[in-house]
């Protein structure tokens, strides 16, 4: 049966192309739209809270991070080649040619939440990041 809701409104990240609910606010982090940065926000704040007190945790933040970090870079945000080193991406990649298109995004970490812990989610996205920017153009010299 058709529903007589309005349809709700999305929002394309510009960063790393995912499709969400739109938010209203603006986004907290450089490159990224306001969904995406809140969705980023609220599926991390489990880990967050306890990176102070779980070594391993505080390793699938900063996995994490970096994993944003690669596919939100903006072209005066410095976080770019901190997070690229961080996921093992080889220095000859040129980090102006990020990838066309990305494998996995925290849309989908947030989707898998109720089947996987987040830790193994992480550690998949943040590989998959690198993997990624791997194999995008390297720098021409």
């Amino acid at each position: 049966m058709p529903s007589d809701a309005p349809p709700s409104r999305t929002q394309i990240c510009p960063g790393c192309g995912a499709v969400l609910a739109q938010a209203d606010g603006r986004p907290s982090h450089p490159g990224a739209s306001s969904s995406c940065a809140r969705l980023f926000e609220v599926t991390l704040r489990g880990l967050r809270e306890d990176a102070g007190t779980h070594p391993a945790t505080a390793t699938a933040l900063r996995l994490a991070d970096a994993a944003y970090d690669a596919q939100h870079p903006t072209a005066e945000d410095q976080r770019l080649r901190t997070a690229l080193e961080l996921l093992g991406v080889p220095a000859e990649v040129d980090p102006a040619r990020r990838p066309a298109a990305w494998r996995t995004t925290i849309a989908d970490v947030a989707a898998d939440l109720d089947v996987i812990d987040l830790p193994v989610l992480v550690e998949s996205w943040a590989r998959s990041v690198g993997q990624d920017w791997a194999v995008a153009p390297v720098r021409s010299e």
